[in-house]
């Protein structure tokens, strides 16, 4: 028997949108030979969930499952939103969440753990699903934030229902104080973020290279001005500093008063709680965000009927 790496199964997943275990089947089961195991999955009636992987999907739900002091963000894309509004999709969503709550919200963790009451993994019964929806269906991401005391809380945006939206945020709080007042404090926050979408919850935790970018922008729009290179510099600081304003949450001002840094309002937390409260994370996942839509041009469509 050939030996299949893990290259090979990622090649073919890709080439036919069957899931993870049934590639490395259809490899094993002859000898590495791709376009033999392409054939082997059509046999075994993944054709259509094939055919089904190339579409877009950029429609679906985000889902979020907490615990006391843990919580985990998953998306789930589907081709439209009537998907989103199937209650069998629903619960897809729902259980994957659940699953990357206990998977500390590690996505390849999650994807190859045992789907609840199925004798599949996450991304067997994901493909299972692709089947008998009928759109293109895709686990795309995960991620989770926890806290030794304190509270992680959630916030779903546009909420079909409960824990199920188009905009899922996690914020985690690191405090001993009053959990209560810590977890309306978290929700604060949490649709903060939602509304904000800071790119980083500090300067120090910006990419370098969005920052480097950033200031060569703001470099270039000060040299119109004709100045010298010195007072250039110091413009381009200054405009930078603006950037880091709206752009990182602990500089950015908080949506519920518009006058408070949100590093300024957790700071003062500190005497309703009953203790220091630190700000250690959030995670933001909006539905469909850098998945590149097909753009259909109806009249274009209409035009070139008519002219043909």
């Amino acid at each position: 028997m050939a030996s299949i790496t893990a290259a090979e199964v990622k090649s073919l997943r890709e080439r036919t949108g069957a899931g993870m275990m049934d590639c490395k089947k259809a490899l094993s089961e002859n000898d590495g030979d791709m376009d033999a195991a392409v054939d082997w999955l059509r046999t075994k009636g993944l054709a259509a969930a094939a055919k089904k992987a190339g579409r877009v999907a950029a429609e679906g739900l985000v889902g979020v499952a907490v615990s006391d002091s843990s919580a985990a963000l998953v998306e789930v894309n589907s081709e439209t939103d009537f998907v989103a509004r199937n209650e069998t999709f629903q619960e897809l969503v729902q259980s994957i969440a659940e699953l990357s709550l206990s998977n500390s919200g590690d996505y390849e963790g999650t994807l190859a753990a045992d789907f609840p009451g199925e004798s599949r993994t996450v991304d067997e019964q994901v493909q299972q699903m692709v089947a008998t929806i009928g759109e293109n269906i895709q686990f795309r991401r995960s991620a989770g934030l926890s806290v030794a005391s304190g509270v992680v809380s959630s916030y779903i945006h546009n909420a079909v229902v409960p824990n199920l939206g188009k905009i899922g945020v996690l914020v985690a709080l690191e405090s001993t104080g009053d959990v209560e007042k810590l977890s309306a404090l978290g929700k604060q926050i949490a649709m903060h973020v939602a509304a904000a979408n800071p790119l980083a919850l500090s300067v120090d935790a910006l990419d370098p290279a969005v920052v480097e970018r950033e200031r060569a922008v703001l470099a270039e729009q000060a040299r119109e001005s004709g100045k010298s290179e010195e007072i250039i510099a110091k413009m381009t600081e200054g405009r930078l500093r603006k950037f880091y304003e709206e752009s990182v949450l602990n500089e950015q001002l908080f949506v519920i008063d518009g006058e408070t840094k949100i590093a300024k309002v957790i700071e003062q937390a500190a005497d309703d709680v009953g203790a220091e409260v630190k700000l250690t994370g959030f995670v933001r996942f909006a539905l469909g965000e850098g998945i590149e839509r097909e753009e259909e041009d109806f009249a274009a469509e209409v035009a070139a009927q008519v002219a043909g």
